[in-house]
Parts: structure tokens; C-alpha cells; sequence
């Protein structure tokens, strides 16, 4: 059924700052999807003293346990189809420790693409057989610590397989690898390898002396669609069938990642697509391409849903199980949904005719979307330090460097107050990805400080190791 845009309704302008009635003149509101915890501990006064304890800069906030809980719902998912497998964090989606401690559990790992994230992964309790080792044209270095430790190596290109091969024979022990596919679908890719490279990857595992064990194949998709996930899984169940005849273990497929996220409702999202135009947006910066911020089915259902898609006429879940493959995934967004929100404090207020002008401490890196030629568009909240009766104003949202473009929200949003210095403004669910993709020491401001908080509103700072009792 098709969704059309709701009429606002009507609010009363501000002077310099007037709110002009009718949906065409500004976007509807585009509220986050949340959990609870966070709105909880933005009504209490916890959020109040860590901003003090902060020293009045911006800072995000982390939530383990809904981590641990989507976790535990897509390891829940593989288990109820009876298909083996594990969940692999991709740690490049946000950078805090504390989700690696979550991840130490079994059914699950990390998935690394650096040293220093395969130093923490070894830091934070995560055994080295269950840290998958993946990214194009690996360092020497990462080599060598996978295969020291004995972590999953995904290999990109054949060149790489002689490099593995090498630092097999260095670490005196052999390397698990899995070979990545090119997906048809993205041929001009830089990533994987065509047919006719893998096929002789193949053959060249076999002459490598024992130095690297083929424990299958993996691809990468772009989008957030079950079925091309399902179709090309099913084609790689064929590859390790050709591969154990040709005398490999082959009992392993990864799907990588791109498992979908909603921040907003769909309706919400309907409404806001079916009216975008420019002239919502501060000097008409709209972007050309944002993030699906609905889909459907996302995390755990969306598992599901790829296992139980049928290709030549048998789902995906029934020739992993009868083939006795296991199935790897590498979300990275999907573990961190509703696992975080950042906070920016308000440095000024600029009344304008039509939406005014919200400058807040820190800068808009530390919300990368926009750094991206995009935007995050779910809507940010005022949480104000003396609640005002002052009715409602749209703004857009700066940041506080000399740069034009160091904006964090380029749409005229609706705030229920004027914001003042002091007050906080809120960015919800931004752990995807948000959070410190992007961060800079420009201006040789320090990086906002993450802070690990539970459902009693207990809080420390994230550390890079553990320095207390984890569990």
C-alpha cells in the first residue's frame, strides 16, 4: 500500500526563527527506533554527570548488552534452522573494546582487518581460531600474526595465497583459508577473484605442501537484499563441493556482512521519501543518496530469511546441513543497532527567518555520514539543561570548526525548544558506523570519549583492555 506524507501540525513561529505551517515547507519527522535503555538514560541524571565528567565536550554513549542481545538473537537464528556457523563482529563498524567482550562467547568472533584491530580482538578474550582475517592486499604483519595464531584468513588474489603460503612456512604450522569470490554481479569489483583465478587458487592450494588448508569460499555483497545473498551462497556450497573432490576440506562458506538495519519506522520513512526536495535542507544540501534508514527484514529475521530462501527448489539452511557446511557471517552495523547514541553540547543558538542556526562543541566527523557526501537522518533530540516552555524551532546543526561544511545535520529539524549553551543534543542509534569512522583531532580537539553504561545507568569510560572483572 503506498504511504503518502501526513500534514504537520500546525506551530507556533518563533521570532527570528518562525515555523511555517503545512508539511510541503519542511520535512516530516523522521524519530529513531529505539531501545529502551536509552531513552531511559536520557531522562536521568547519569547523563547529566557524565557530561560533567567528560569536561563539556561531545561523547558517545555504548550499551554492551543490546550488543550482546542481537548477538545472541542471530547465533539463536543459525541454531534454529540446525545450521552450523558463527557470527563474526565487524570490528571496522565501531571501534570500542566492549563489544569485543561481548563477542567472546561461543557461536561467535571478531572479524579483523589490521593489527591493531587483531591485537584488541586477542586482547579483549577472543581466542585466535575465532578471529576471521579479512580486507584486500593484507600487511606482511597481519599475515604473520594469522598465521602465528592460527586465525581464518579470507584471500583476496593469488598473489596473496603465495604471501599466506609464506607465512605459513615462517609460523611452521598451516593456515585456514578461504578464497573470495568475485560476485558476478560486480564484475568491475576490486575485491575477489574471477572463475578462472580461483580455479587455479584451487589447484594451487593443493600444490602448496600442506602450508594453507582450503576451508572454503567467501564474497561480499553491496546492499542490504536477501535474496542475491542466498543465491550466491548456494553457488558457493557448489564450489566446496568441487573442492573436496578435488581433495580439500571445504566446510566453510562466509557471506560477509550487509545484514540490514531500520532507524526509523516505515512509515515515517515513506513519508520523508515521498516528499524530499531541497528546500528542506539549509541552503538546499540535499544529498543525492542517503542509507536505507527502513528495510525489512533486518538483523536476526533477515538470517533467517536467507537461510529459508529456496534456490533449485531447496532452501539454503537444507544444503548447508546436508552438505555439512557451516556458514559464516561478518555483520558489523547489525550487532551495534540500538547499541549507542552520541552527544554533541549545544555552544549557540542563532535565530534566522525560517530555521535557525544550532552550533554544538565537537565536529560533524564525529557523525561521518555527512562526510560522505550523505546524512544521518534520523532526528536528533534536545535534551535541555533547564526545561523551557518555549515552543518549538527548526535549525539545522554545525559544528564548531571555521569550516562551511562541518555541519551534522544539514535539514531544518524540529527541536521543541529553542536550544541554549549547556543543553545537549543528542544523536540517536549512531554506533554503526557513526561514531568514529571518520573522527579527527582537527582544531586539536580531542576525540569524543566513549562510555560504556548498563540498564542500571552504571558507567565507566571504554578502555582499549580490560582493567576490571569483565563478567
Amino acid at each position: 500500500m503506498e504511504l503518502t506524507e501526513k500534514p504537520a501540525a500546525p506551530e507556533r513561529p518563533r521570532t527570528g526563527a518562525p515555523v511555517t505551517d503545512g508539511a510541503e515547507a519542511f520535512a516530516p519527522p523522521l524519530p529513531a527506533v529505539e531501545r529502551d535503555w536509552a531513552p531511559a538514560l536520557r531522562r536521568s541524571p547519569e547523563l547529566w554527570q557524565i557530561a560533567r565528567a567528560v569536561g563539556g565536550g561531545p561523547f558517545h554513549v555504548v550499551h554492551p548488552g543490546t550488543f550482546a542481545a542481537n548477538l545472541r538473537a542471530m547465533i539463536d537464528a543459525l541454531a534454529a534452522e540446525s545450521v552450523s556457523g558463527t557470527v563474526y563482529y565487524g570490528k571496522k563498524a565501531n571501534k570500542a573494546a566492549a563489544w569485543l567482550r561481548e563477542a567472546a562467547v561461543p557461536g561467535a568472533g571478531v572479524d579483523v582487518a589490521s593489527v591493531p584491530e587483531f591485537a584488541a580482538a586477542l586482547g579483549n578474550g577472543i581466542r585466535a581460531e575465532d578471529i576471521g582475517v579479512t580486507g584486500a592486499a593484507k600487511s606482511g604483519g597481519l599475515l604473520w600474526l594469522a598465521a602465528r595464531h592460527g586465525a581464518l584468513v579470507a584471500v583476496d588474489a593469488a598473489d596473496e595465497l603465495e604471501r599466506v603460503a609464506c607465512a605459513a612456512a615462517d609460523a611452521g604450522r598451516s593456515v585456514d583459508v578461504l578464497l573470495r569470490v568475485r560476485p558476478p554481479s560486480a564484475p568491475e569489483s576490486r575485491f575477489g577473484m574471477d572463475t578462472d583465478s580461483l580455479q587455479a587458487a584451487v589447484r594451487r592450494c593443493s600444490e602448496l605442501d600442506g602450508r594453507v588448508e582450503l576451508r572454503g569460499f567467501s564474497f561480499h555483497l553491496d546492499g542490504y537484499a536477501v535474496e542475491p545473498r542466498a543465491r550466491l551462497a548456494d553457488t558457493l556450497v557448489d564450489l566446496c563441493i568441487d573442492a573436496r573432490a578435488a581433495g580439500h576440506r571445504a566446510d566453510r562458506i562466509s557471506i560477509g556482512g550487509g545484514i540490514a538495519v531500520s532507524y526509523v519506522t516505515e512509515e515515517d520513512w515513506a513519508a520523508y521519501r515521498h516528499g524530499a526536495r531541497p528546500e528542506w535542507f539549509h541552503a538546499g544540501r540535499m544529498p543525492e543518496k542517503t542509507y536505507p534508514y527502513h528495510q525489512a527484514p533486518t538483523g536476526a529475521t533477515m538470517v533467517t530469511a536467507i537461510l529459508r530462501t529456496e534456490s533449485r527448489g531447496r532452501v539454503l539452511a537444507e544444503r548447508l546441513r546436508d552438505n555439512d557446511i557451516e556458514i559464516l557471517l561478518e555483520p558489523g552495523r547489525a550487532l551495534v543497532d540500538g547499541a549507542g547514541f552520541s552527544v554533541f553540547p549545544v555552544q549557540g543558538f542563532e535565530p534566522r527567518p525560517g530555521h535557525g542556526v544550532t552550533t554544538v562543541a565537537g565536529l560533524s566527523m564525529s557523525l561521518s555520514e555527512q562526510w560522505k557526501g550523505s546524512e544521518f537522518l534520523p532526528d536528533p533530540i534536545l535534551v535541555q539543561r533547564d526545561p523551557s516552555s518555549d515552543g518549538p524551532v527548526r535549525t539545522f546543526v554545525g559544528g564548531a570548526s571555521c569550516m562551511e561544511y562541518d555541519v551534522l545535520t544539514w535539514r531544518a529539524v524540529r527541536l521543541d525548544a529553542p536550544p541554549r549553551a549547556g543543553d545537549l543534543l543528542v544523536y540517536p542509534n549512531t554506533a554503526g558506523y557513526q561514531m568514529d569512522k571518520n573522527e579527527s583531532g582537527f582544531h586539536q580537539l580531542p576525540l569524543p570519549p566513549k562510555v560504556v553504561v548498563d540498564d542500571d545507568h552504571r558507567w565507566h569510560l571504554d578502555t582499549e583492555f580490560p582493567t576490571q572483572e569483565v563478567r
